[in-house]
């Protein structure tokens, strides 16, 4: 029944958004994440240690609530975003994209090569897949399989209209499924900022270890694909940009756990760079580094 009533939310929502103007359901969204930024006080101390590592030592406690407060703006704009998406509306959108850099994504299409994309959690990444089917490029995108089966769906017919094929975490047949759909020269989107499974591989992420997924480096490892890391910013406005960020050579010398690691090492250290250009669009709500989770019993309280 909990799984019925959440679904049906979800479908009104949907509906009530879509009815309202690009600019009035940003606008809620952006209102929405300010009094939820408001209302859950005590995760703004997980989050805070999050805008402290990215802003630096240098930072003031105003200018890190103030980008805890643009974390819930930015989240509620996203969300509103995604409940306000329909395909007719697909043309408006391409033409609010501003586009930097995407000359390694064209090399690497005209070479035949997979792609694989690696993201931060930053902005409006759904966006990416409208780009990649007005490029012609086939994408494939890792999303996990949420506990309301129905929500799953719902994500995956969203997502669908967006130009992105869906693999969940649970098919025991998504490694196979993606070194196939790369070596075919299609494009993978990974979320490559945080690791959900506390699986993935160490690296050096703000100044403080931690792991992230090993899939985007592994993944180009076995296939020869370019890994190009990339940001989908929103504008101050309407719109978004999209930055490319070169592809990354990885290592050649040493073991290839070696090798992988050393080039996860090389994609986290650019996702610096990307989430720092806009630390307040970073949706990062969860414990991120070994030292977080103190913070986040905390907050769960």
């Amino acid at each position: 029944m909990k799984e019925w009533i959440a679904y049906i939310a979800f479908l009104v929502a949907a509906f009530l958004f879509g009815l309202l103007p690009e600019s009035a359901a940003r606008s809620f969204g952006t209102w929405a994440g300010e009094r939820a930024s408001k209302r859950k006080r005590a995760r703004r101390t997980l989050l805070a240690g999050h805008m402290r590592r990215v802003l630096g030592p240098g930072s003031s406690e105003i200018e890190i609530a103030e980008a805890v407060d643009g974390m819930y703006r930015s989240y509620g704009r996203y969300w509103a975003e995604t409940l306000w998406f329909r395909p007719r509306r697909r043309d408006t959108i391409l033409k609010s994209v501003r586009r930097v850099n995407f000359g390694p994504v064209l090399d690497a299409k005209a070479a035949g090569r997979g792609i694989i994309f690696a993201l931060p959690h930053i902005g409006n990444w759904e966006i990416a897949g409208l780009i990649a089917e007005e490029m012609d490029l086939n994408l494939m995108a890792v999303a996990e399989h949420l506990p309301n089966e129905r929500i799953t769906r719902w994500f995956l017919t969203l997502r669908a209209k967006l130009g992105i094929e869906i693999v969940l975490t649970s098919d025991p047949d998504r490694r196979s499924r993606m070194i196939r759909h790369l070596k075919e020269g299609g494009a993978l989107a990974l979320l490559a900022d945080r690791d959900v499974t506390r699986r993935g591989i160490s690296v050096d992420f703000f100044g403080e270890e931690t792991t992230v997924p090993s899939g985007p480096t592994a993944l180009a490892e076995s296939t020869g694909s370019a890994l190009i890391p990339v940001a989908v910013y929103f504008n101050d406005g309407p719109g978004y940009t999209i930055v490319v960020g070169d592809s990354i050579t990885l290592p050649v010398h040493g073991t290839r756990s070696e090798r992988i690691r050393g080039g996860a090492q090389l994609v986290v250290s650019v996702l610096e760079e990307m989430i720092r250009e806009k630390p307040s669009q970073w949706h990062l709500f969860q414990p991120n580094w070994p030292s977080d989770r103190e913070s986040d019993t905390q907050a769960s309280r």
